[in-house]
């Protein structure tokens, strides 16, 4: 597992533009508690088309689709603890 800074694993996380699943370790911003969360960046498919009521850039949050609860949820940046993407595995410092 190699290690990287908390600016790398934001860089990591928004500019993946693959389709395929990768998991990320992160601590909630409302609770506290640490998250692993098995997600994809890109999914359309469900989205109503109307578009969000605020700027998830702004916030430093990233929207993806979380395989296990079915839905699009938030990554929070700077709670990125670690990322596992294919088979490159990365941890904060």
């Amino acid at each position: 597992m190699e290690t990287i800074t908390q600016d790398r694993a934001k860089e990591i996380v928004k500019d993946y533009r693959g389709g395929q699943f990768f998991t990320v370790t992160f601590v909630k911003r409302t609770t506290g508690e640490t998250r692993v969360m098995n997600c994809r960046k890109g999914v359309r498919k469900g989205a109503s088309g109307a578009g969000l009521k605020f700027n998830p850039a702004s916030k430093n949050l990233v929207s993806v689709w979380d395989r296990k609860v079915r839905d699009y949820r938030f990554i929070s940046l700077e709670g990125v603890r670690a990322i596992s993407i294919g088979k490159r595995k990365y941890r904060t410092s």
